[in-house]
């Protein structure tokens, strides 16, 4: 709807130009809700129907009358016709955006509706070709018409416009999706094959077919700078299937640690969840851990990342786990989550055991938290939700004096007497 108020802005603000009195100065514009812009001598009859049909569309659009909307888009696409080229291309996408989502509503829209529309847009100009035939693409899929995705996919390889950057970079996400759809392909197979008693070796020849196709442009695609999360989690899934565990591995690498890539923590995860199935050492598994932290301190992960930490032999190792979860629990999303509180009472426990001066090491690390932790965390508001779960109220309770010591809490049992919980879980009256 944006580029439809955009074009009528602009339209409008034509017609004000007219409005200018005969000393130079603008008539003021008053707030008269949504007018219908109004003819001016400036305006041809063409412009002002065509505008006056958009104006109607939009209105349309925006009460859902789809089909009312529909009947005035027969006619809007006479503005091709415009022989002003400078306008043209906006008049293009503005038809290609507003027809799809009228038919995308309306009830009694069909597939040959859709490919009308498309193979219209295509063929009305270049700008948008491999946009419009990638969405196109996505219907089809979407009402599982595989093959003639393909034949679009296959259109889409031998068409060629132009040098330009915006080009270049809709050819490669083409050629990416293209990928995807033969590892679909790949899986269906993969799929019979393993439903198969007798192993046919017709089906492993197809499925090699489709491995072939579908690595060889994924293994240029995941060259080039950018978020290939699902294209990724393909090829990875390939290769670990024919065990080619050193590519998946410098694949997973180059997409987690590469500096022209823009940072993603998913590229994070995909490493360490690999190396987690291939049974890598806990210091390796650490090391992808610690910069996930870096970038999403409250990443689920962290928990298994405070768990190795405390795994370790190192005394500084167990500091920084008691770093990890309170950074977790510094976002409201962990504030009732028991493993969390659990996982915290597990860290300053393993301190008290290994470390003298624990308490120290317990308040620095809470010490640009103590202004604001109570009223996240400690309040009576907090105390009556966390009593429909005793054992996270008991957990919390243990440890609110141990991270808050000079601080007054009102975090206590509803209607009860003032009664805490010690770190070995006994109470104290």
């Amino acid at each position: 709807m944006d580029d439809i108020d955009r074009e009528l802005e602009s339209l409008q603000d034509s017609d004000d130009n007219s409005d200018i009195c005969a000393k130079g100065q603008k008539k003021p514009r008053l707030s008269l809700g949504n007018p219908m812009p109004s003819e001016t001598s400036r305006e041809t009859g063409f412009h002002r129907s065509t505008r006056v049909c958009l104006e109607h569309i939009r209105e349309a659009m925006l009460h859902h009358r789809w089909q009312e909307a529909a009947e005035y888009m027969a006619f809007y696409p006479q503005m091709l016709e415009d022989l002003d080229e400078g306008s043209t291309p906006k008049y293009k996408e503005i038809i290609w955006r507003l027809s799809t989502e009228i038919l995308h509503h309306h009830p009694n829209s069909t597939l040959e509706d859709y490919n009308n529309i498309y193979e219209r847009m295509k063929h009305a100009g270049v700008k948008h070709y491999l946009m419009i035939s990638l969405e196109h693409v996505f219907h089809l899929l979407l009402h599982g018409h595989i093959e003639d995705a393909k034949l679009q996919f296959s259109a889409c390889g031998s068409w060629r416009y132009g040098n330009n950057v915006a080009q270049y970079q809709a050819t490669k996400l083409i050629q990416a999706y293209r990928s995807l759809l033969d590892y679909v392909t790949w899986c269906d197979k993969k799929r019979t094959h393993s439903y198969t008693v007798d192993q046919d070796d017709s089906v492993s020849r197809e499925m090699s077919n489709y491995f072939r196709h579908a690595s060889a442009n994924l293994k240029e695609i995941v060259k080039y700078p950018g978020v290939w999360d699902p294209f990724i989690l393909s090829y990875v899934e390939m290769l670990e299937f024919y065990e080619d565990y050193d590519t998946a591995l410098k694949v997973l690498n180059d997409y987690a640690y590469d500096n022209s890539f823009p940072p993603n923590p998913n590229a994070h995860v995909y490493l360490y969840q690999y190396l987690k199935r291939r049974d890598a050492s806990r210091k390796r598994l650490a090391k992808v851990l610690k910069i996930l932290h870096a970038l999403v301190p409250s990443h689920e992960l962290m928990l298994e990342y405070s768990s190795l930490l405390l795994q370790s032999e190192k005394k500084t190792d167990v500091q920084k786990a008691l770093g990890i979860v309170l950074d977790m629990l510094d976002f409201a999303c962990w504030r009732n989550n028991l493993d969390a509180w659990k996982r915290l009472k597990a860290v300053i426990q393993q301190l008290q055991c290994t470390e003298e001066n624990w308490k120290t090491l317990v308040l620095d690390t809470m010490s640009g938290r103590k202004d604001w932790w109570p009223a996240l965390h400690f309040t009576s508001f907090h105390a009556s939700k966390d009593s429909v779960n005793p054992e996270l109220m008991e957990v919390k309770a243990s440890l609110k004096k141990v991270l808050c010591p000079d601080t007054l809490l009102k975090y206590t049992a509803e209607g009860g007497t003032s009664k805490e919980w010690t770190l070995g879980g006994k109470r104290k009256h």
